[in-house]
This record gives C-alpha cells, structure tokens and sequence, in this order.
C-alpha cells in the first residue's frame, strides 16, 4: 500500500517546481556547459518571471551546489550499488566509467574546470566521503604488499579527506593512486581527446586498470 504524501499541496507544487528547474538546468548544461547556466532563460522556458524563480533558488550558486549534490549522490549511489552487489575494483572501475558515459557533461560538473565565481559549499564533503569509502574497502581487501613510501609518511597526518576511515596510509595511497589515474583517462575520454588517434578509449582504460591492480595500484 502506498504511504500518502505527508506534504502539503504548497509544498509538493514547490517540489515540483524546484524539480523542474534543476531539469532545465542540466539541459543548458548539457548544451553549453555549466558556465552558461542562466536563471533568467530557464525562467522563460517555464513560464515563469525571472523574479518569480528567485523564489526557489536564491541564486545560480544554489543551483548549481544542488546540481553538484545531485551529481554527487547519483556516483556515489552507483559505486555503492555496485559494492553491494559484489563487485571488486575492477568493477567498480567500470562502474565509474558507465555512469560518466552517461552523462558527461553531470561527471565534467564535478570532475571538470570549475565553474567560475562558483565555490562548492563543504557540505558536498560528506557525499565525496561516501564514494572513498566504498573505495577504500575495496582497496582493504587486497593484501598490503606494496613497499612503504614518503607519500605514506605524509598521509598519516593529512587523510581528512578520508573521513575517519580506518586504513593505513598505505591504502589511502593506493586508493588515491587508483582514483586519480582512472579520472585521468575518463577526464581526456569524456573531453574527445581520443577522438581521431585510432584506439579505442574503454581498451585503454581496461589496460590502466589492468596495469594498476596487477601493482596492487
């Protein structure tokens, strides 16, 4: 049986139109990138007056922070579902590369040059922590092999961004290692860098990934 909506009328009109303008917006992003993002023409695409729009987003930064936590959540979400679903780092590696394939333009919102003027609130920490924290688990399954590094000393005493995750320096190494090179290829994929050098970029990224679980990454 399905639970009424403990929402009022007002309150799920607002929803909707909230809704409706976060969906406008990821259309202009997809067209012209999220610099371009504009208030007033989304306005015009619903009918609606510039001021009038105000009402539900102060500004292009509020959307563009809601945007940047939907997109957050999606990933996160997906890697987790994978997780859940068994898969290792490879998959979740594929995962990662799916769901940017998608959507490029949702993955360059987050991963890509940051939007100018625009300044992510911290809030959007705790769900990047989620994402590292399906990462690093997967990453604790491995056998700890890998020599220890300068770099180990050094994420001792800066692993914030892991959000108290309990593994070993030796791990968050790996694991950033790991995210930070499969971004590279996704970043210059997703950017049609590849476009016109004869290979096909998911073998390239089948081969990195290869490359950094036969070193443990």
């Amino acid at each position: 049986m399905t639970k009424p909506d403990p929402r009022t009328p007002r309150e799920r009109y607002r929803a909707e139109v909230r809704a409706e303008i976060k969906e406008r917006a990821w259309e202009q992003i997809a067209g012209a990138g999220a610099s371009a993002l504009s208030l007033n023409a989304i306005a015009k695409q619903i009918g609606m007056s510039g001021p009038a729009l105000y009402r539900y987003y102060a500004g292009r930064d509020e959307l563009i922070t809601e945007l940047v936590k939907d997109a957050y959540r999606s990933l996160a979400e997906t890697l987790r579902t994978a997780s859940a679903a068994g898969a290792d780092l490879a998959g979740l590696a594929h995962a990662l590369r799916e769901w940017a394939l998608q959507d490029p333009q949702r993955y360059f919102l987050i991963y890509g040059t940051p939007v100018p003027g625009y300044h992510a609130p911290e809030e959007t920490t705790g769900i990047t922590g989620e994402m590292m924290a399906t990462l690093l688990d997967a990453f604790m399954a491995l056998p700890g092999d890998s020599p220890a590094t300068p770099f180990d000393a050094h994420l001792e005493d800066h692993r914030d961004w892991a959000d108290g995750h309990p593994a070993h320096p030796a791990v968050l190494h790996r694991a950033l290692i790991f995210w930070t090179r499969l971004h590279g290829i996704l970043s210059l994929e997703l950017a049609g860098h590849f476009t016109g050098m004869g290979f096909d970029p998911a073998q390239l990224f089948a081969a990195e990934l290869d490359a950094l679980l036969a070193h443990r990454a």
